[in-house]
């Protein structure tokens, strides 16, 4: 047994040893196609050389510097390109290590704003369940995953409430239409505003997509546009968290571009730097940053790795590597061609009840019944099983059980490198295809 501590105790992983485009492989010299891109991270796939040369050449120029002391060329640079235009009123950028570490990073400066405006009052933040937000306690306080928040409810914050998520598959009713039942969500959130005191809420955070926890489900036209009317009538912040469908996951460099509102701080990770280095951040909106400005003069916060010299040039050069190959289309492109295929593949599947995502970020869900959408028992562990299968036929997804719940209901996510091509994404399908078959075969029997 390994002395490293992995995920389960139980078995060693398969040892990763290279990285090549949208490909892993393993000890064994077996090839593994990335068809997850980890946790939807890899987005350029592996070994890309211009962002391997600009890690190298900043690392002969400057390893680390403390951000008591110093700032970095690098750093300034990520933050140019990532906020220099403005977007949606965005105009600075906080940079960290991870995406849990940039959900915290919101939350404090959320809470700070209003302490610097004269409002302490403000103490409460909205959330949805079936969520996520990171693993730190602040982050899975925010969080609505049930399964995840378990062990750990005792020691959790009591600052963060949760409201319905928009998932119109299950909890849509059928004598609604889809603005009614968008209507519904918006007024369940007016409603804990006014349960708090809406000048106790701080913020309204949820993920433009949602991610692992509920499986890349989408929200409905007008839902975002409903809850920040909610926001600005009542003097919150709007948070959105786009850890996993942020920098062009979904076809858009920022995911909210597809949905008419823009966030008062948004979280960025995953995609931000590909996973060439461990890399996340926020990015906030002038009136945020004037607001701490004018009060102390300063953000209350900080990590000893924060703008890390090397992680802001890894990310830097996955930003510009992006727009020179103009990978975006490419996420439209190929992310219509995985619709398509997973529709065709799935479509009438009896045991498949929903197929939802948007660009390179897809999920199925599993049901024992599509006419009734009954789930399958919790102790089959099929999302696993299905995992399991699709590597033993080289290929990784990335799969969640407690879809409804936290402890009931199973899907799988496909979110493919964005340099995928048209028959990379045709074998994903395929061997993704008879993988769950041959589980759902084996279940069966």
């Amino acid at each position: 047994m390994s002395h490293l501590v992995h995920r389960s105790l139980r078995s060693d992983p398969p040892l990763a040893v290279r990285g090549e485009g949208i490909f892993l492989y393993d000890a064994d010299g077996r090839q593994i196609i990335d068809g997850s891109g980890g946790a939807a991270v890899a987005c350029l796939g592996h070994g890309h050389p211009k962002v391997i040369a600009a890690i190298k050449a900043q690392l002969d120029k400057l390893a680390y510097a403390h951000t008591a002391l110093f700032s970095c060329d690098s750093a300034e640079a990520l933050a140019d390109v990532m906020v220099g235009h403005a977007p949606g009123g965005l105009t600075h950028a906080y940079f960290c290590s991870s995406g849990s570490e940039g959900n915290e990073a919101a939350i404090k400066m959320a809470r700070q704003y209003f302490l610097e405006i004269g409002q302490p009052q403000r103490v409460n933040f909205i959330a949805r369940r079936q969520s996520y937000h990171g693993n730190t306690l602040g982050a899975l306080s925010a969080g609505g995953n049930a399964m995840r928040r378990a062990p750990y409810a005792p020691i959790l914050s009591k600052a963060f409430h949760h409201v319905s998520p928009c998932y119109p598959y299950r909890d849509r009713r059928d004598d609604e239409s889809d603005a009614q039942y968008v209507a519904r969500l918006v007024a369940e959130l007016e409603a804990e505003f006014q349960r708090l005191g809406p000048d106790t809420v701080i913020a309204f955070m949820a993920e433009t997509v949602v991610g692992a926890t509920l499986g890349c489900a989408t929200a409905l036209p007008g839902y975002f546009e409903g809850v920040k009317a909610v926001c600005d009538r009542h003097g919150a912040l709007l948070i959105l968290d786009e850890v996993m469908s942020g920098m062009g996951r979904c076809g858009t460099l920022h995911a909210w571009e597809q949905e008419g509102v823009s966030p008062d701080i948004q979280i960025v990770a995953k995609g931000l730097g590909g996973g060439y280095q461990p890399i996340g951040g926020i990015l906030v909106h002038r009136r945020v940053i004037e607001g701490l400005s004018r009060g102390s003069g300063a953000f209350m916060h900080g990590h000893t790795y924060q703008a890390h010299p090397v992680a802001c040039a890894a990310a830097l050069a996955v930003q510009q590597v992006m727009a020179e190959e103009k990978l975006l289309e490419n996420v439209r492109a190929m992310g219509a061609r995985l619709k398509q295929r997973l529709t065709e593949r799935f479509g009438n599947h009896r045991h498949i009840g929903d197929i939802r995502g948007r660009g390179l970020f897809w999920a199925v869900e599993f049901v024992q019944d599509r006419a009734t959408k009954q789930v399958f028992d919790p102790a089959l562990k099929l999302n696993e099983r299905v995992k399991q299968e699709a590597f033993r036929r080289g290929l990784a997804c990335y799969p969640m059980g407690g879809t409804i719940d936290g402890r009931h209901g199973d899907h799988a996510i496909l979110a493919p490198p964005y340099i995928a091509t048209p028959e990379q994404i045709d074998a994903i399908v395929e061997i993704f295809g008879e993988a769950i078959d041959a589980v759902l075969a084996e279940v069966r029997a």
